[in-house]
């Protein structure tokens, strides 16, 4: 019964976090020796940099809104 109990707290003080966790967003990341544009969500090397975003989907089609 006494080890339930911390169990039950530290699943109740879980929740939010995991309730309240959104998926990263995409950018589109311009290469500087061909100018490509490709969408992700991370950096693709030093070779990259972020041109625009963000996205809520992974053809960088759908901007997210301002908050």
């Amino acid at each position: 019964m006494k080890k339930r109990i911390p169990l039950a707290l530290a699943i109740a003080l879980a929740c939010p976090i995991v309730l309240n966790a959104a998926p990263a967003p995409w950018y589109h990341w311009r290469s500087k020796s061909t100018n490509a544009l490709a969408c992700s969500q991370t950096p693709l090397g030093e070779g990259w940099v972020r041109a625009d975003g963000p996205y809520r989907d992974a053809r960088c089609e759908k901007p997210l809104p301002a908050k």
